[in-house]
């Protein structure tokens, strides 16, 4: 009997007792574990998980109505036409709704630090483009209280998953109130000067970078991170999120 089978062996003889002792539930569906030794999610609702899908903006990475109403390959959203923004280009698993939604609650807010990395790999897989020539990747800071009342930040666990090297170039100077239930405008006013970046921004500058985090809302957190970078000469400044909140009014996003 090779290795692999008899940890093969092994793993499903204490799946099957800790499904009778513990007997542990899906963080998301809330059904008994099959196989908890693969993690706190059950495979069918990571396959229930629906990507976004192109035609999606090339800029905030939001889905887009029709091929036929979009000029590509550069093709933009209206909003992202309008306004200047520091983000460059920005890409996110799937719509911050449902299974993904549970999913990153579960990392983010009962300690699931276990789901960083298979989170982290659909952000590799669905976020390939703003991965792909990226020499960095740098996560969204928490206040440093916020640091100590969490145990840990889940963008650097998520970005630790990434394939890149990870530069803390960016600290949170000031602690803001969370942005849940705030509008968009107050969002913004909300993290305005909320970041400075750090003396690891000399490792970043010309560079290709990637903003790290679990979910894109309106984009100001994002936004407030990507012009500390570029202040201080990051050339490119991506983002990459395991969720994001659809602009409507397009339903499907």
């Amino acid at each position: 009997m090779g290795e692999a089978q008899t940890v093969r062996i092994g793993l499903a003889a204490l799946d099957a007792v800790l499904s009778v002792v513990l007997a542990p539930a899906c963080a998301t569906c809330e059904q008994s574990l099959d196989q908890p030794t693969r993690g706190p999610v059950c495979p069918r609702c990571w396959r229930s998980i629906l990507p976004l899908t192109p035609p999606l903006c090339d800029g905030c990475g939001d889905p887009l109505p029709t091929w036929r109403t979009i000029s590509l390959p550069l093709a933009r959203c209206p909003r992202c036409r309008r306004t200047s923004r520091f983000v460059d280009r920005a890409r996110s698993v799937g719509s911050y709704e449902g299974t993904l939604r549970s999913i990153v609650h579960a990392l983010k807010y009962e300690g699931r630090r276990s789901l960083a990395g298979p989170l982290a790999a659909l952000m590799r897989q669905h976020g390939s483009e703003v991965l792909g020539d990226a020499a960095f990747a740098i996560p969204v800071p928490l206040h440093p209280s916020r640091r100590r009342e969490r145990g840990f930040n889940q963008a650097a666990d998520l970005a630790g998953h990434l394939g890149l090297r990870v530069v803390p170039a960016l600290r949170r100077v000031r602690a803001t109130t969370t942005q849940t239930g705030l509008p968009a405008a107050q969002r913004h006013r909300n993290v305005r000067d909320a970041f400075s970046a750090t003396s690891a921004t000399r490792e970043v500058r010309g560079q290709v970078v990637v903003l790290v985090d679990d979910v894109c809302t309106t984009g100001a957190t994002l936004e407030a991170c990507a012009r500390e970078l570029k202040h201080a000469g990051v050339a490119e400044v991506r983002a990459l999120t395991a969720a994001r909140v659809v602009n409507l009014p397009f339903s499907n996003r």
